[in-house]
């Protein structure tokens, strides 16, 4: 059984390392050192080159490397028939992004900015607080991520809001859907949290108008994808002071340009694409699983409906 490995910015020895531990009989090829190409069966990809899976006729399934699939769905011209695309869906992946989204939902609820500055100034001054109950939070996207991200929230004692393209019903999460149900979810959010899949439908969704449906004085958080957010309306939001600050670990292009002006925003905290990596410990269990499945001749989990885009 061959799998073809390929990703730029991943170590592919400690993947290498991960499945033989698991998987010892797997021929490990890491790309461009493709070897005989119809004896690959499995390719796990981050950003693949276009063109590369028409040249492996015998393939079975292509995995992501990470949570999102648009790259792959924009390759809909490559990606060969009836071979599945299945997401990477992990509970590595799900720490990670609740640990992050936690992290900064709780730097801006308690002020952490603010803080930081007055260190810097030696200014002594203390803020009235609230209670994680008195600070409403938004989850756009209420699928895997989304849902463990809302839950987390909700531990913590945020009333927590979520909404999604399709009804949907999680243990004390508030669920909206539909265009009116954004609106509705963005009025009632002094914290919005944006984990939507990127698809024609939702690139730039959050953008004047959705910005402008939050209450004065609230905070973005984005850890989905760059294309989402209107970068030109959410500097005007900020400047405009309708926005407290905006936290911000995905953007277009990556890396963000040095010159980009969310580098020296006094309201922005940037953070470079880092809130949930795919770690080879916590997710190769899951891709050998889903191997063998295929291999028993069963339909892999979390294979992506073209339909929908993820």
């Amino acid at each position: 059984m061959t799998l073809l490995f390929v990703s730029r910015m991943d170590e592919p020895e400690v993947w290498r390392n991960e499945f033989a531990g698991r998987l010892p009989d797997l021929d490990f090829r890491l790309w461009p050192d493709v070897g005989a190409a119809e004896e690959i069966r499995y390719a796990l990809v981050w950003r693949p080159p276009r063109g590369l899976f028409q040249g492996l006729p015998r393939l079975k399934a292509i995995f992501s490397l990470g949570a999102g699939v648009d790259g792959l769905v924009g390759m809909a011209d490559d990606l060969p028939p009836g071979v599945p695309l299945v997401r990477m869906v992990e509970h590595g992946l799900n720490e990670g992004m609740a640990e992050y989204v936690v992290w900064q939902v709780l730097d801006w609820h308690r002020d952490g900015a603010v803080y930081r500055a007055q260190q810097t100034a030696r200014r002594w001054v203390k803020h009235p607080a609230l209670l994680a109950r008195e600070r409403r939070v938004g989850v756009l996207g209420l699928g895997v991520l989304g849902g463990c991200v809302a839950q987390a929230l909700a531990a913590l004692r945020f009333p927590v809001a979520g909404w999604s393209r399709t009804p949907k019903q999680l243990d004390g999460i508030d669920c909206h859907h539909g265009p009116d149900g954004l609106l509705s979810v963005a009025a009632r959010s002094d914290i919005l949290v944006n984990l939507l899949p990127l698809t024609p439908q939702t690139e730039a969704v959050i953008d004047a108008g959705l910005l402008a449906a939050l209450p004065a004085g609230a905070v973005l958080i984005n850890a989905a994808r760059g294309r989402h957010v209107v970068a030109e309306d959410l500097l005007a939001a900020l400047d405009g002071g309708h926005l407290s600050g905006a936290s911000l670990d995905v953007f277009d292009p990556e890396p963000l340009p040095a010159d980009h002006p969310f580098w020296t925003h006094p309201k922005i905290t940037v953070t470079p694409h880092v809130a949930a990596v795919t770690l080879a410990r916590t997710a190769v269990p899951v891709i050998v699983e889903q191997i063998g499945r295929i291999e028993r001749g069963e339909p892999p989990l979390h294979a992506v409906d073209p339909a929908r885009g993820y």
